[in-house]
C-alpha cells in the first residue's frame, strides 16, 4: 500500500488516500472515484509532500557544530499558521464517527494476527469460508494481495492485538 497526501482543489482541504500503487491512484482519479471527504468535491490532486526515507541503520549522525556570534537581538519568527491549531469541529466529528464504525466492525471480525495474508488469500480462492478478519500484513504481503485481486483495507486507527496470536 502507498499513502498519498491529497488536496481538494475546490476548498484547499488536505487528506490522505491509501492506494495499491501510483497507477491505482491515477486510474481511480480518472474514473472520478476520489472525492474530498470534507466537501465531496471530485477536483482532487496529489499534494506536494516530502518523501519519508529512513536513514540506514549503520549511519551515525553527529550534532551539527554551530558558531555563535554576538548580534543584535531579533524578534522570534511568528509561528506557522497551522502550528498548535486544533482540528476543526467537523474533522473531530468525522474522526470520532470513523473510530466508532471501525470499533463496531471489529466486534464481528476475528483477529488472525500475522496469518492475515494467508487467511485472506484462502478465503479469496474459496479454500475456506469467507468471514470478516483483521490482523497484520507487511507492505509486501498487502501489495501481493492487491495484485492477486484480494480486497483488503487498512485499519485506520491502531488497535491492541490479543497477545496470544502475535
Amino acid at each position: 500500500m502507498i499513502v498519498f497526501d491529497l488536496e481538494c482543489r475546490t476548498n484547499g482541504h488536505r487528506f490522505e488516500g491509501w492506494f495499491g500503487s501510483s497507477d491505482d491512484f491515477a486510474e481511480q482519479q480518472a474514473r472520478g472515484l476520489i472525492a474530498c471527504p470534507m466537501c465531496n468535491s471530485a477536483d482532487v490532486a496529489r499534494a506536494i509532500s516530502a518523501p519519508n526515507i529512513g536513514r540506514k541503520s549503520n549511519q551515525h549522525t553527529e550534532p551539527a557544530r554551530q558558531t555563535v556570534l554576538p548580534a543584535a537581538p531579533t524578534p522570534a519568527p511568528a509561528p506557522a499558521a497551522h502550528a498548535n491549531t486544533p482540528l476543526p469541529p467537523q474533522a473531530v466529528a468525522a474522526l470520532k464517527a470513523i473510530a466508532k464504525i471501525q470499533a463496531e466492525a471489529l466486534k464481528t471480525s476475528t483477529w488472525v494476527g500475522k496469518r492475515f495474508a494467508d487467511n485472506a488469500r484462502a478465503m479469496h480462492y474459496g479454500e475456506t469460508d469467507a468471514a470478516p478478519i483483521h490482523g497484520e500484513a507487511t507492505p509486501q504481503e498487502a501489495q501481493a494481495l492487491h495484485e492477486e485481486g484480494v480486497s483488503i483495507a487498512p485499519i485506520l486507527f491502531p488497535i491492541a492485538p490479543p497477545e496470544d496470536l502475535n
